[in-house]
């Protein structure tokens, strides 16, 4: 009896761990198809995951996130929280917040005084002032046909001459101190501030603050190439050539900290080349914009008694009680800051978003300068957006000093999806597979004519940030940054090209 009892017992608990074991099971299915359903539905966040598991990214830092701009609802992240340096996607923060604090038809002002008394003979006895407010348009190539860079200056030359000016008994001063004299923002390596796309922002830019190098290149391999000057002309200039003939192409640096008057170049040009000009960046942007103006001046038939100056290397009083004392001549108005900001993000001009990014600090309190431009920047978007670990120390994100994670940019993106200048910012914005430099991105790929987005490229980094329509009218912001991956940039761009995919075919 107690053996059919114990059997039976035994056939029970049998029953109960069968049932048991098909219930987990069951489960274990409807959570094996949910997941996959899932995942199924979230196509981004697959893309993403097998972009970060790439073996050539092994050793890299990923930031990700993509964000419905209607709802604020997380579509896909990877590591949204963690800050890097983006490069040239800087850019967005820059424009965006230019255009909201100062508008899109803000347009820099410069200025010219008389310190002195002008005489019915047209002879000014003391000195003419040029007063920068930023004006980075001025004698620039993205404005100015080849050799047509002198035309403002010759256009000012003839207002002076209408307003009965034919001679200066004193000097022309540039005058850039209202932007500050710090050359550079923090975290630009040395190897880039001699070069054309390390040009600092000042209150005098001209001719895009680039100053051309010319040489001439021979057929032989191993020998110096011979410089031949620059243009414009620097007085003052000390230039040591060790640019040498070889390789293919443009292999050559060039090196010199702002204001210092000593440049030096290195590396190679390919044999062959002939005549080739290599773009540097110009020394003392204030003090060549009044050896410019005074040449021009010259040619015009005015004389000019005293050689430039620059404001930097006079002992001066503050703008307000130094110009109170002077006579306002005539006024230029530069370009918008809707036409600057195109340039700055269609064609990543680092120069234009230096200047953008002190025009922040100067058109809304008389202050240039770098460090009270970002102040102004961080004060701006502190309390709208989640401002802990976001750092930045330039407006062009060529400063490695920049931490701006992926999570910091949609939530400035999907603020100025409503924001008012919304329309002016996006259209800047390069689109994928058409223009600017997104116009290889996504080419005949579902991406094409649907990403609209800021590129960033440097050493070991790749960047994308913007925007996305979904195949459902969705609107997506988004941001991708990678640091440090172990592979070719162009083989980087191709895996992001299919997270990019993936969130236009997304519902």
């Amino acid at each position: 009896m107690a053996e059919i009892l114990q059997g039976e017992k035994a056939e029970l608990y049998g029953m109960i761990h069968f049932k048991l074991m098909l219930r987990v099971f069951s489960i274990g299915l409807i959570v094996f198809f949910a997941g996959n359903f899932s995942f199924s539905q979230n196509s981004i966040q697959t893309a993403i995951d097998a972009f970060s598991s790439n073996a050539y990214f092994a050793n890299a830092s990923v930031s990700f996130m993509a964000m419905d701009c209607a709802t604020g609802q997380v579509l896909a992240a990877k590591n949204p929280s963690l800050a890097l340096p983006p490069a040239s996607t800087t850019k967005l923060f820059t424009t965006a917040t230019a255009f909201q604090l100062l508008g899109k038809n803000y347009a820099p002002q410069t200025r010219i005084y008389l310190d002195g008394e002008l005489s019915k003979e047209g002879v000014l006895n003391g000195n003419l002032w040029i007063r920068g407010g930023g004006d980075v348009a001025l004698g620039s190539r993205y404005y100015n046909g080849n050799g047509r860079e002198d035309e403002f200056l010759e256009k000012w030359v003839d207002t002076l001459v209408k307003l009965g000016i034919r001679k200066i008994n004193g000097a022309i001063v540039a005058d850039a101190s209202e932007f500050g004299y710090e050359g550079a923002p923090d975290g630009w390596n040395w190897g880039d501030m001699g070069n054309y796309y390390g040009a600092g922002a000042s209150g005098l830019p001209i001719y895009d603050n680039m100053l051309r190098y010319h040489f001439q290149v021979g057929t032989k391999s191993g020998l110096k190439t011979n410089f031949l000057g620059t243009t414009p002309v620097v007085e003052g200039l000390k230039y040591a050539n060790y640019i040498q003939t070889g390789g293919s192409g443009d292999n050559s640096y060039i090196y010199g900290a702002p204001y210092s008057m000593d440049r030096f170049g290195t590396g190679t040009l390919g044999a062959g080349l002939g005549r080739f000009t290599v773009k540097g960046s110009l020394p003392d942007p204030e003090l060549t914009f009044s050896q410019e103006f005074t040449r021009v001046m010259k040619s015009r038939g005015i004389e000019v008694k005293e050689p430039a100056l620059s404001a930097r290397n006079l002992s001066i009083l503050s703008a307000t009680s130094r110009y109170a004392g002077m006579r306002l001549f005539f006024t230029h108005k530069g370009k918008t800051l809707n036409s600057i900001a195109w340039w700055t993000n269609m064609k990543s001009v680092n120069l234009f978003a230096e200047e953008v990014l002190c025009w922040i600090g100067y058109g809304t309190s008389g202050n240039g300068s770098i460090d009270n431009s970002i102040a102004r920047m961080m004060n701006y978007w502190s309390g709208k957006i989640n401002t802990i670990g976001l750092y930045i120390t330039d407006g062009s994100g060529l400063s490695r000093s920049n931490a701006i994670s992926a999570g910091h940019f949609c939530e400035m993106l999907k603020y100025m999806s409503t924001a008012k200048e919304f329309d002016a910012f996006y259209a800047t914005l390069p689109v994928a597979g058409v223009s600017g430099t997104l116009s290889s991105v996504c080419r005949n790929q579902p991406g094409e004519g649907k990403i609209h987005a800021k590129s960033g490229t440097m050493k070991r980094i790749k960047a994308y940030s913007g925007y996305a329509e979904t195949k459902s009218g969705k609107k997506v912001c988004f941001s991708l940054i990678i640091n440090n991956f172990n592979c070719s940039s162009e083989y980087t761009v191709e895996q992001m090209e299919k997270v990019f995919n993936a969130m236009v075919l997304s519902e």
